[in-house]
């Protein structure tokens, strides 16, 4: 059996690679907008019980209707030269259990709702014995097989006062009628959160059952247990972004490790995860974390059922803290911090299926690499699986003897599925994308270092077209969190190699506050958000245009979203002679009236020393709304009218900055996107909108 992956990121010196997987042909076309949005994309893998096959989705988008579907195929692990097999399966969130069975969701014989269904897959592709096992009325969000294959655990939206599935929870007390209002109490807690308005007392539950049983609803029972009797009420997986990594299945099947944070009044304060302990009993489940007030996840028992392994942080209510990989020691109780001595977070874990290793991923520079853990005594080893550098390394999945399989995406090239044989260097599996990217013209990464603010080091990376013959304007890129990186990985919404293929040259820097540098480069922006950072872009971008000569910075834009939005209107009124033209993603214009109006407090909180009220001064100080009087660079500013974390109305009041002082600018709102664009055809038209933007400040006049 596989072991099971666990996700919850002055020396001047430069490393030069060439971003594209294939030798491109004479004159090849640079990538556009359509391109990017219709490239083919690699879901995670699945691996067999016997680890001879990993099955996968591609989910493509048609170039037309820009409609998106997915298929699942099959690739063997033992045959190197073997060619993916489309399998005859109509379904999606594949996972091979311990009994051989490829379990998926799909649409019920009744429709309607997602259920689970199962199917024998052969090594030749062929599909038999498909089979629904959950007959569930309202529906399946989730759901994870234990290890045995005698068990299922799923999810779904319930009030947390039904203990059976079948419970009727429709009477909502937020809708009282007879008008549409939703009515909040203020001690609810959440009322919206991340980019849907909440349904007091609702949660996403965790229920299992015998998997003979599962298509009675009857036959579930919640692992929270009842109301009152002591388990959390809190949503499993965690909102908004919590998955499978939130549950895992004991070894033999006795019960279930789940993440929980408490909801209600204190929710939007607390980062206090905890995992949680259910026997499958009627009894409360144990809480096995309650001595942390900070975050614990990623629950992950060791095949042996000797010790579980999970993250952790130590300092409550910060979000970006230093995840450390801790070992529990499930006989006796004892808990090691394993990774403490070691200045990274990790943030995907899995097991080696002989129980030796921990396999953990982490941020490191701008590299996401493998390391390997010794439970025994936490030495940390960084895995060398791929050629060059690593990149953004993911989906990993320890196998028998070493071998190790993942996936692999860099600035150049979206994700593909690499096989490691005995911790060695890897070998592609698959071209999902390979063709198509290799079809364009490719471009250049180059990573470079500076002395920032305080002398420290800072990096950043120059992308650009390969053989590009003249001068290329500038793109400074300015990554949110602000606790992030643009690291080098491929993204399908901020990508750096569509944006270069317009024949600009994108710089991006990851500023004091970025991850992969340790924990203390991570917490120096903690009250400094305009300070240090902005600094650091001002060298950075120095540095950049000294180091490539063909980088024309008399003509430069800026553009960022999230915090990167915000240091665009920072940059509007400390920095505005420097730049053309800036694009403002949903950035924060207004600190006092973005702490009253966002839903996660405990990120204010932290990055500003306390509420609002408590340390106004601060908030004022990094404000970018105290500095309109210095506005002048055109702005393109670009908001969603679902994101409640950024609420729109900081977008618009950044337009109306605009207006008023008669600056050039233009205000694109997506009424149905949250904090991120995801529709293929509102991405398509952000990056239009985008790339007229850029050319309208930065191209020459024909």
């Amino acid at each position: 059996m596989t072991a099971r992956i666990r996700a919850a990121l002055p020396l001047a010196s430069a490393f030069a690679l060439i971003a594209t997987p294939l030798a491109a042909q004479d004159a090849a076309e640079p990538m556009q907008a359509i391109d990017l949005i219709t490239m083919p994309r690699l879901g995670s893998p699945t691996v067999s019980p016997d680890g001879t096959m990993a099955v996968y989705s591609v989910t493509t988008t048609d170039a037309g209707s820009l409609d998106r579907s997915s298929q699942l195929f099959l690739r063997s692990l033992i045959d190197k030269d073997a060619q993916p097999i489309a399998l005859d399966l109509a379904g999606g969130a594949a996972s091979f259990a311990g009994d051989g069975w490829l379990y998926y969701l799909a649409e019920g014989h009744h429709g309607g709702s997602t259920q689970v269904w199962r199917a024998k897959i052969a090594a030749d592709g062929t599909v038999t014995d498909g089979m629904q096992v959950t007959d569930i009325a309202r529906g399946v969000g989730g759901y994870s097989i234990s290890t045995n294959g005698e068990k299922i655990a799923i999810w779904t939206d319930i009030a947390r006062s039904c203990t059976e599935l079948s419970c009727d929870d429709s009477a909502k007390p937020y809708a009282p009628g007879p008008g549409e209002g939703r009515l909040f109490e203020s001690d609810g807690g959440f009322y919206r959160h991340w980019d849907q308005w909440e349904t007091p007392g609702t949660y996403s539950r965790v229920f299992t059952a015998d998997l003979a049983d599962a298509m009675s609803s009857d036959a579930f029972t919640p692992v929270d247990g009842a109301i009152g009797a002591g388990g959390p009420q809190g949503d499993t997986p965690t909102k908004p972004f919590g998955g499978g990594e939130d549950i895992a299945w004991a070894p033999d099947g006795s019960g279930v490790y789940f993440v929980a944070r408490e909801g209600g009044a204190s929710e939007p304060y607390s980062t206090n995860l905890d995992i949680w302990w259910s026997d499958l009993s009627s009894d409360a489940p144990v809480n096995l974390t309650a001595a942390n007030e900070a975050l614990d996840a990623l629950p992950t028992p060791s095949p042996n059922g000797q010790y579980l392994a999970y993250v952790a942080m130590a300092r409550p209510t910060y979000e970006a803290d230093r995840q450390v990989i801790m070992l529990r020691d499930l006989e006796s109780g004892v808990t090691t911090p394993l990774t403490q001595d070691f200045d990274r977070s990790f943030y995907t874990l899995a097991w080696t299926p002989d129980s030796r290793w921990l396999v953990a991923t982490a941020q490191d520079v701008l590299d996401t690499p493998a390391f390997r853990i010794d439970p025994r005594n936490g030495t940390v080893e960084r895995l060398d699986l791929m050629a060059g550098n690593e990149a953004h390394i993911g989906n990993v999945t320890p196998l028998a003897g070493g071998d190790v399989l993942f996936t692999r995406d860099s600035i150049g090239a979206p994700s593909e599925m690499f096989l490691s044989k005995d911790w060695g260097m890897a070998e592609p599996l698959t071209q999902v994308a390979t063709s198509t990217i290799g079809k364009f013209a490719p471009v250049v990464v180059e990573r470079f270092s500076f002395a920032g603010a305080n002398g420290d080091t800072v990096w950043g990376q120059i992308t650009k077209l390969e053989g590009h013959e003249g001068p290329m304007p500038a793109i400074l890129y300015v990554h949110g969190g602000p606790q992030g990186s643009f690291n080098d990985g491929w993204s399908s919404r901020w990508n750096p190699r569509v944006v270069a293929s317009q024949g600009y040259a994108v710089i991006s820097v990851d500023f004091h506050g970025s991850t992969g540098y340790g924990q203390e480069f991570t917490d120096s922006i903690n009250g400094d958000w305009g300070g240090k950072p902005l600094e650091d872009l001002k060298l950075g971008l120095a540095a950049a245009l000294e180091k490539d000569s063909q980088i024309d910075g008399s003509r430069a834009c800026a553009m960022g979203a999230s915090y990167g939005g915000y240091m665009m209107n920072w940059i509007a009124g400390n920095w505005p002679d420097r730049f053309d033209c800036l694009v403002q993603h949903d950035g924060l214009f207004d600190l006092r009236s973005f702490y009253y109006t966002t839903e996660e407090l405990w990120f204010p909180k932290w990055d500003f020393g306390g509420s609002y009220a408590e340390n106004s001064a601060l908030y004022e100080r990094w404000n970018p709304v105290n500095y309109v009087e210095n506005w002048k660079t055109p702005m393109l500013v670009i908001t969603g009218e679902k994101d409640f974390r950024v609420p729109y109305t900081q977008g618009l009041a950044s337009f109306t900055a605009l207006q008023e002082r008669q600056i050039p600018g233009q205000l694109l709102v997506f009424e149905n996107e949250n904090h991120w664009v995801l529709d293929a055809k509102n991405s398509l038209q952000w990056h239009n909108t985008v790339f007229d933007w850029l050319d309208r400040w930065l191209q020459p006049d024909e």
